[in-house]
């Protein structure tokens, strides 16, 4: 079992910055990738970023330029980067991390962005 713990959410302005992190813990020497979801209320959660053990990355086209994912050598943190943050940026993060044949999610931390 692996356990996630997010951080560094928070209130900011418009065009503001967060850092979000992702703790994890437990059996975490299995991991092939990670990633960070949000949902805002009332509408499904979206794939935000994600990488993988190699390193490589994806963003949502919303996100692009603005976010940066990065995780730690060992698979102890991830990190979500978010700058230039927006109002539609507001929502609930989750990170997620993926091993074989198993997901692992946080319990969120909550981004209000202010315009």
């Amino acid at each position: 079992q692996v356990q996630l713990v997010e951080s560094g959410g928070g209130l900011v302005q418009a065009g503001g910055s967060l850092r979000l992190s992702c703790t994890a813990s437990g059996r975490i020497s299995g991991i092939l990738a990670a990633a960070w979801y949000r949902q805002a209320p009332g509408k499904e959660r979206e794939l935000a970023a994600s990488i993988t053990a190699g390193g490589s990355t994806d963003y949502a086209d919303s996100v692009k330029g603005r976010f940066s994912i990065s995780r730690d050598r060992n698979w102890k943190f991830a990190y979500l980067q978010m700058n230039n943050l927006e109002p539609e940026d507001t929502a609930t993060y989750f990170c997620k991390f993926v091993s074989r044949g198993a997901q692992y999610w946080g319990q969120g931390t909550q981004v209000t962005v202010s315009s």
